[in-house]
């Protein structure tokens, strides 16, 4: 005998997200499916940072001070915790319209701009909002089919709508929004401070080794090839120094003025518009600590969420003829009941069934389509 036996697939919602990217120890790392020149970034900073501790460091804490290694230590500590919290999290994905919703938009957008006639560009999809006595427009997205919040804009290469979209990173692999912004700040702040720090020290390393200070550990006659190494360290540090603290410096002016790079690169709030930035304070000390250390709101796509998906298999069981004399008497009758050719069935009239077919002697009862759904 073949009994279909419904079981429940756990599917995480993390699973059956659109857009383009990547996630890790189910569903709690997300970043971009393009994750080559992060994986570059780590390799510079932890090769630079290897070479400094395993040669450098040692000399100067013996020659100089102690401090210098531990110092060393804790930016290096901070740099790699805030690179992966910015790589590793959501930046503030905005969740796409379900069909419902986008069928919904769809009529108001109808509704509203009326019938386009033939051969006629439909006007643009833009809604007007008001923030502190500015108009700002909330753009349509025909990817995400949803009208983007303030400051939202819709990132090619990941394929998703960002709130409070900054711009995409690749040497972090993931975007910079809302959500991630403050550690993308904190992680090229304290890896400028880590590159000069490291360059100023073997450049002293380098002057104390020609002078002839000392050695440490019998290390002597290994002079050039840690003079080789101290030289490709000095050349990384000096052309990541330019990029990095120049990176450094415009986000502190951005943040200064509660702007994104987005808005930035296309003037939206310059003079040439005639439009002020409805979100600064005009203040730089309010604007940092609106951006840097407000609130950091939640992540509303809710990776880890469970969506229950049945799957019916079929398993051949074997009928027994008679039941078990284990069996308790009450199993027993349940099985009579079940396979019983006839079943004794009340004679029900017209009026009291008047949407169903009528019972005769000897008939199983047929369940439902809605019922069989209402027990599943």
């Amino acid at each position: 005998m073949s009994v279909m036996v419904a079981r429940k697939k756990v599917v995480r919602k993390w699973e059956k997200l659109p857009g383009r990217n990547t996630f890790c120890c189910d569903g709690r790392i997300m970043m971009a499916r393009q994750k080559g020149i992060f994986y570059l970034t780590l390799f510079l900073i932890l090769g630079t940072c290897a070479l400094f501790f395993a040669f450098e460091c040692r000399y100067l804490a013996v020659q100089l001070s102690p401090a210098i290694p531990v110092f060393a230590a804790v930016l290096f500590l901070f740099a790699m915790a805030t690179l992966l919290r910015t790589s590793f999290s959501d930046p503030g994905v905005i969740p796409r319209a379900l069909p419902d919703e986008a069928a919904f938009i769809e009529m108001e957008i109808e509704a509203t701009n009326g019938t386009v006639p033939q051969g006629q560009r439909p006007p643009p999809r833009i809604k007007n909002f008001q923030i502190n006595n500015q108009i700002v427009k909330l753009k349509y997205c025909y990817t995400c089919k949803i009208f983007r919040p303030p400051r939202a804009s819709h990132c090619s290469i990941c394929d998703n709508c960002v709130e409070r979209f900054d711009h995409h990173c690749p040497w972090v692999g993931n975007c910079v929004g809302k959500r991630n912004y403050r550690y993308f700040y904190l992680f090229i702040l304290s890896l400028s401070l880590l590159t000069i720090y490291i360059f100023t020290f073997n450049i002293v390393y380098v002057a104390l080794s020609e002078s002839g200070c000392g050695e440490v550990d019998g290390w002597a006659g290994c002079s050039l090839s840690l003079t080789v190494l101290t030289v490709l360290e000095v050349l990384i540090c000096f052309f990541t120094l330019w990029s990095v603290v120049g990176l450094t410096g415009f986000h502190t002016f951005l943040v200064a003025l509660n702007q994104t790079t987005n808005e930035d690169i296309k003037g939206s709030w310059t003079g040439k518009n005639r439009v002020q930035n409805p979100y600064s304070h005009g203040n730089i000390v309010k604007n940092c600590c609106e951006v840097l250390c407000g609130p950091l709101p939640p992540s509303v796509l809710d990776r880890r969420g469970i969506l229950q998906q049945e799957e019916s298999t079929a398993q051949e069981e074997s009928c027994p003829r008679g039941p078990s004399a284990q069996e308790p008497a009450a199993a027993q009758g349940r099985v009579t009941a079940l396979f019983s050719l006839q079943v004794p069935v009340p004679s029900l009239s017209n009026t009291e069934m008047p949407e169903e077919k009528q019972l005769t002697s000897g008939e199983l009862p047929v369940p439902s389509q809605d019922a069989g759904q209402a027990e599943h």
